[in-house]
């Protein structure tokens, strides 16, 4: 079980570097006018909607860049994908052919018609939404369990619960290079100038290479205990990394240093967000609610209650609105089957 978050005191927290503590131990005073703003919003568009996605959990949730799609991936081995009107999800297919758990999926970073999804069957499978087909399988070693697109579209990355990550050609779809770790890979992502590819383990450190050489660039102690997900801000201000030790902590991209911690999550936290500005930080875990942080200040903007644990947030491309999946049960006729819903946050209270 994770150690509440109140019971850490600063010293649990990796130091990554001169002044790397004092940020986050500093007293903000009051909300800053950009909290109390999106505060005011949110009084107004605090309603969360559910929409029937799947037959099992949803792992993943993610939003196309120009932000009218959002996609799912479940433990039925299927993706689905919907298009946003004005209040609403609406379904527009799901995507068949996995023979295992869809674990993780991302779009394409400036193609709005282009998906890549990672599954435990051993392949990723890349999907165009115009012909609803898919339009390339490719082999992996192992069973895949994350996934990501690089900033300029040409590279895929996936990694496997053997530690080995992949680099597939997106055009091609051959494999350009193979990196086995010999620690537990959790999460990757490319930072958005795509020449450094990062990387969070088991124990606690966020590992830094060099891209495309694939040289070690530095290893960051970031937590006590496993550094679990990484997010970068639209912005490349900042990234995020979430930890078992239920600890968010912020990071500078260009010095790396630890610049604040946030510290609301009593579990450890599995997921994390950004919004379109960089402002805002969406964290989630088994704690029933997702906090919503102002990134600047780390103070607390809103929280959504949910019911269960959260798998997975993402804020939209180019509004507040957060879409997010739990670990949901169907409790109308049977208390342990899947709900399979994804939901959304921000709507209008009237909508």
């Amino acid at each position: 079980m994770a150690v509440p978050a109140a019971a850490m005191g600063p010293s649990t927290l990796g130091q990554s570097g001169p002044g790397s503590m004092a940020s986050w131990c500093s007293v903000t005073s009051g909300p800053t006018r950009y909290v109390l703003g999106m505060q005011e919003l949110f009084r107004g568009h605090s309603k969360t909607r559910e929409f029937p996605a799947h037959s099992a959990k949803v792992h993943s949730v993610a939003w196309s860049c120009d932000g009218r799609r959002l996609a799912s991936g479940s433990f039925d081995k299927t993706a689905s994908v919907f298009l946003l009107e004005k209040d609403r999800l609406v379904k527009e297919n799901n995507y068949r052919g996995h023979g295992d758990s869809v674990d993780q999926l991302c779009w394409h970073p400036s193609n709005p018609d282009l998906f890549v999804t990672a599954s435990g069957d051993k392949t990723i499978r890349i999907w165009d939404v115009r012909t609803t087909k898919c339009i390339a399988t490719v082999n992996t070693k192992g069973e895949n369990i994350n996934i990501c697109w690089s900033p300029d579209g040409q590279t895929i990355a996936v990694g496997n619960k053997d530690d080995v990550v992949t680099f597939i050609d997106a055009k091609t779809h051959r494999s350009k290079a193979e990196e086995q770790f010999k620690f537990e890979v959790n999460e990757i992502s490319w930072n958005n100038d795509n020449n450094m590819f990062f990387l969070t383990n088991g124990n606690g450190c966020i590992n830094i290479l060099s891209y495309p050489e694939l040289k070690p660039v530095q290893s960051i102690n970031a937590h006590p205990s496993n550094c679990i997900c990484i997010k970068f801000d639209p912005m490349g201000k900042y990234f995020a990394t979430g930890s078992a030790d239920a600890l968010v902590s912020l990071w500078d991209v260009d010095e790396l240093v630890c610049v604040r911690c946030f510290s609301r999550l009593d579990w450890p936290v599995r997921t994390l967000s950004f919004s379109h500005d960089g402002k805002m930080l969406a964290s989630a875990s088994e704690d029933h609610f997702i906090d919503i942080a102002e990134v600047e200040t780390g103070d607390k903007l809103w929280e959504v209650q949910c019911e269960s644990p959260t798998f997975t947030v993402a804020w939209h491309p180019k509004r507040p609105l957060l879409a997010f999946a739990c670990d949901d049960k169907d409790g109308k006729y049977d208390s342990s089957r899947e709900a399979g819903t994804v939901k959304l946050f921000g709507l209008p209270n009237d909508s």
